[in-house]
């Protein structure tokens, strides 16, 4: 696995929240939360933002951006554009940052040490990237649960994969 892989998938899932994010009927939507979920789509696409921006832009690739944790989860009401603008910004910390490592690093120690461990890079990508997977997966079961409706929007879609291509046609 090579960081391009990495950033193929992770940029791929960070559009399939933007599409989840622009799905929603009405803002307020966004915020809505349902008997036993703790956490809006408004919530999560700004956890989301903040771990990638600060895991992959700050750490691996040098980037200034600040991250508030605590913010992520307090904060209520953000305009859906604040929210696909922080998911947008997203995707050009992890195009940045992850265009700055090589494949050898990604058997190197991650830079930082994670809830007190050490770990590799190409691991912790790992976990990065399942992590926006399973938030991804709660958005858009959010989506589906408070507006009742049970379309997709093709949140994990196939051809968004940077190596994706139709094979020919058989004869």
């Amino acid at each position: 696995m090579s960081p391009e892989y990495f950033a193929g998938v992770i940029v791929r899932d960070l559009r399939g929240v933007r599409r989840e994010l622009e799905e929603y009927p009405s803002e307020s939507d966004i915020w809505r939360l349902a008997p036993g979920i703790a956490n809006s789509a408004g919530t999560l696409a700004l956890h989301i933002a903040g771990n990638l921006q600060h895991f992959i832009g700050v750490v691996l690739g040098g980037g200034s951006y600040r991250r508030d944790r605590d913010a992520e989860f307090s904060r209520r009401d953000v305009p859906r554009s604040e929210l696909v603008a922080q998911i947008e910004a997203a995707i050009v910390a992890v195009q940045r940052g992850l265009a700055q490592v090589s494949e050898a690093a990604l058997d190197s120690e991650y830079p930082e040490r994670v809830g007190g461990h050490v770990v590799t890079t190409g691991e912790w990508l790992v976990h990065l990237a399942a992590h926006l997977c399973y938030h991804l997966g709660q958005i858009d079961y959010h989506r589906r649960l408070v507006t009742g409706r049970g379309d997709t929007v093709g949140t994990m879609a196939i051809a968004e994969l940077r190596t994706a291509r139709k094979p020919p046609a058989a004869s």
